[in-house]
């Protein structure tokens, strides 16, 4: 041939370089991350639960936060793949300087300190206000459903609860009276060692699964028993306040709420926290994940998860925790016609906030047709179609919904790990870390 080619040394010797940052060139994400988390990031209450602790060396904490936090903003989750990751790629290798943890390690680690790394979010933020990021201008709001480590198939309603616990309850019986008629059967089969009157696996299983079928019931009687209260309540004090106002409510006396479960009411054996949420793709197990992003750089300013379809409630909690994260409030806020209500426009002039809410669905704000009774509702409407496209509303589009695109489709997160509301809210914390973290390197590059 008379071609030459590049030598391939698969057999040659090589040293190492001087540091393990140069297994990465300058300006690399994971460079970025270290030096945040060594430099900017206070860990005292991950590094306090291991005061006095005996037996082997654990890994540094801020090594371990370095690595969940850099996996996170690069789209790897699970515990199994960032250690696999840390095997076989050199940013990986770079940000835990050759002393890879294993998959349990990383899982014990995130599930120990879940708390702790979910306030991260915080400092973060902070971080990105000092560094201009955050004007607090213009602030966006929506929800995003996102999947549960739940099936919808492993969820039941109560009414099928109750036909199920009855045919568990006849079969377990049947089996039972089997199972003792085949005593004598049994001790051939099993030998003289054993009582021969032990159960098989298969019933064992059947008495398990009404034992959980029961617990979901309780749980959902107690719900519903506990919402019928609260219902009576605000009814009674509604009625107290006609009286006291000489007023007395037409029509015929209401029937107190009900402490019986509808019998649709569904709940998850596997996650019972999460619920059955209507998405324009169809019906999902999940959660609903909420943000509030700043308009200047797309910074998510405060989040918050919710088991509910609804995000109604979520308005005012946002805005309140954008206060609480930096100690101020935003100009403005837009939201789509999911948080639109008069309670809602109510609280955005108490707290001196230019809002622009739809008040209902349409293609255009402005262009939605309901009736609308509400005075503030009225006037939001009649602001929304004096603007036009010029109005601020247009903003929510290009700030809140980019942020929910990126997170699920460029870095593919798409379904929780974790269990329980809890430990999903922190597990979103994360996620929005993450988000702000990847902001802010490009920011500073």
């Amino acid at each position: 041939m008379s071609k030459t080619f590049r030598a391939w040394r698969l057999d040659e010797l090589l040293l190492f370089p001087p540091s393990v940052q140069d297994f990465v060139p300058e300006g690399h994400l994971s460079r970025f991350v270290v030096s945040l988390v060594r430099e900017s990031l206070e860990l005292k209450a991950i590094y306090a639960a291991y005061r006095g602790e005996k037996g082997q060396p654990p890994y540094d904490p801020a090594m371990m936060v370095a690595l969940l936090l850099y996996s996170y903003a690069v789209g790897l989750y699970s515990s199994r793949r960032i250690a696999r990751a840390c095997a076989e790629r050199t940013d990986f290798i770079m940000t835990v300087a050759l002393d890879a943890p294993d998959f349990r390690t990383i899982s014990e680690f995130r599930r120990r300190h879940l708390t702790a790394l979910s306030e991260l979010f915080v400092q973060v933020l902070r971080l990105a206000e000092r560094a201009g990021l955050v004007k607090l201008g213009h602030v966006a709001l929506d929800g995003t459903k996102i999947k549960a480590n739940a099936s919808k198939h492993k969820a039941m309603s109560y009414a099928r609860m109750s036909e199920r616990e009855k045919e568990l309850e006849a079969e377990v019986a049947r089996w039972l009276e089997a199972a003792e008629a085949a005593d004598l059967e049994e001790d051939r089969a099993f030998g003289k060692d054993k009582r021969g009157d032990e159960l098989p696996d298969w019933v064992s299983d059947k008495q398990k699964r009404l034992a959980k079928l029961r617990e979901a019931k309780a749980a959902l009687e107690a719900e519903a028993k506990a919402a019928a209260e609260a219902k009576a309540e605000a009814a009674a004090e509604a009625e107290s306040k006609r009286t006291a106002a000489g007023r007395k409510k037409p029509g015929k006396k209401a029937k107190p709420p009900s402490g019986d479960p509808d019998g649709k009411a569904q709940r998850n054996f596997t996650d019972p926290e999460s619920r059955i949420l209507k998405t324009k793709d169809g019906f999902i197990q999940g959660y609903n994940a909420q943000a509030a992003v700043d308009s200047h750089a797309q910074i998510i300013v405060a989040q918050e998860l919710t088991p509910s379809q609804s995000d109604q409630d979520q308005l005012i909690a946002l805005l309140d925790a954008v206060a609480t994260n930096l100690g101020r409030r935003p100009e403005e806020a837009s939201a789509d016609a999911g948080y639109g209500s008069e309670a809602n426009l109510a609280a955005l002039e108490e707290r001196g906030i230019a809002g622009y809410v739809a008040v209902a669905r349409a293609k255009r704000a402005a262009e939605a047709k309901r009736t609308i009774n509400g005075p503030l509702t009225r006037a939001m409407q009649r602001k929304l179609k004096r603007a036009g496209r010029r109005s601020r509303y247009r903003l929510r589009k290009q700030v809140v919904e980019p942020v929910f695109g990126q997170i699920k489709q460029a870095r593919g997160f798409r379904q929780f790990l974790l269990r329980g509301l809890e430990k999903v809210k922190a597990e979103w914390a994360m996620i929005c870390t993450a988000h702000n973290i990847l902001k802010l390197a490009k920011a500073t590059a």
